[in-house]
C-alpha cells in the first residue's frame, strides 16, 4: 500500500480568463513541479479550489494530470464532500481514471461527532481499494479529526495518512504518537514542514511549492541527509510568501504570485476577488525579492 512521504505540492488549478480550466497550463504546472523533484502531486485541495469545480471538471482534471504525470510520482486527488455517498461516488470515478490515492477532507457545513466522522471514513474505506489520506482543516470545515479518531482510522489498511492543516504542531505530535506504525503524518501548514519531519512525520503537502518548488523540496532532501541547519535555511525562505497570502482571499495571492513570476495560474474563481491594487503592489515586491535572490526563476 502507498506510503505518502516527501514534498507533495498542493497544486493550484490554473484557469483561463473566462474561469474555465486551462488544461495547457495544468500540464505546464505538472511538468514544473516534477522537474523540481516533487515526490507526488496533490490536486483539488483548498488551494486547488475544489469547492468551485463541477464534478465533470474534477474528473477531466484527473484525466489530464494522470496523463501528464505518466506514473512518475503518486497523484492524490481530493474527493471529499459533505455526504458519504457523494464522496464514495467521486472516489470510485477517480479510481477508474487511475489516480494513486484520494485525499478526503472532513465533511463541512454540518457539525459532526467524532463517531460520525469515523464512520464516514470507514464506509469510504470499505467502498474503494484506493489508499485514503485524511485531510484535517478545521478552521475551514468546522470539523476536527481528534488524535484518537485518527489513531482508530490508522488501523484500517487503506487509510494510509493524514494531512493536518490545523496549524498546531501539538496536534501533529499527537497524530504521530497515537497512530499506527507505517501511517504517514504530513504537515498541511507549510511553516511546520521541518518541525513535522523532525518530530517523526513524513513530509508536507505544500501550497508554497507551486511558486518555489525547489526550495520546498530542499527542506525534505536536506533533512533526509541530516543537514538540519541547511534544511532550516530552506524552511525560512517560505516565510515571506506565506505572509503574503494574507493579502487576499485563498488562493488569490498565491495565484497572483505565480502569474507575476510568469507561471500561468489565471484568476481565482468568484466570489474570490482579484487582489486590490495596493495588495498587488505589495505582492510584486515579494515576488521580485524571490526572483532577485535566485530562489524563483521567471517563467
Amino acid at each position: 500500500m502507498l506510503k505518502p512521504e516527501g514534498i507533495i505540492p498542493a497544486m493550484v488549478t490554473p484557469f483561463a480568463d473566462d474561469y474555465s480550466v486551462n488544461e495547457t497550463a495544468v500540464r505546464s504546472l505538472v511538468r514544473r513541479l516534477l522537474e523540481a523533484g516533487a515526490h507526488g502531486l496533490f490536486c483539488l485541495g483548498s488551494n486547488g479550489e475544489f469547492f468551485s469545480l463541477t464534478r465533470e471538471e474534477k474528473l477531466r482534471l484527473a484525466e489530464v494530470v494522470v496523463d501528464e504525470v505518466g506514473g512518475r510520482v503518486p497523484v492524490y486527488f481530493g474527493s471529499g464532500g459533505i455526504s458519504t455517498q457523494e464522496t464514495i461516488g467521486l472516489t470510485r470515478e477517480f479510481e477508474r481514471i487511475g489516480v494513486s490515492a484520494v485525499s478526503v477532507i472532513t465533511p463541512y457545513f454540518l457539525k459532526l461527532t467524532q463517531r460520525e466522522l469515523a464512520e464516514h471514513y470507514k464506509r469510504l474505506a470499505d467502498a474503494t481499494t484506493l489508499p485514503i489520506l485524511l485531510y484535517n482543516i478545521p478552521n475551514l470545515t468546522g470539523n476536527s479529526l481528534l488524535p484518537k479518531t485518527v489513531a482508530e482510522l490508522s488501523r484500517i489498511d487503506n487509510i494510509v495518512a493524514v494531512k493536518d492543516s490545523s496549524g498546531s504542531l501539538d496536534n501533529i505530535l499527537q497524530y504521530i504518537e497515537e497512530s499506527e506504525p507505517g501511517f504517514s503524518v504530513l504537515a498541511g501548514t507549510d511553516s511546520l514542514i521541518l518541525a513535522t519531519l523532525m518530530a517523526g512525520g513524513h513530509g508536507g503537502i505544500a501550497a508554497t511549492a507551486n511558486f518555489m518548488p525547489q526550495t520546498v523540496v530542499a527542506i525534505y532532501e536536506k533533512w533526509k541527509k541530516g543537514e538540519l541547519a541547511e534544511a532550516q535555511e530552506e524552511q525560512m525562505k517560505l516565510k515571506e510568501l506565506r505572509g503574503a497570502f494574507k493579502l487576499g482571499t485563498l488562493p488569490s495571492a498565491l495565484k497572483a504570485a505565480l502569474n507575476l513570476a510568469g507561471v500561468p495560474a489565471g484568476p481565482a474563481r468568484p466570489p474570490v476577488a482579484p487582489l486590490s491594487p495596493e495588495a498587488e503592489r505589495e505582492l510584486k515586491k515579494v515576488v521580485r525579492h524571490y526572483i532577485d535572490e535566485g530562489i524563483v526563476a521567471e517563467g
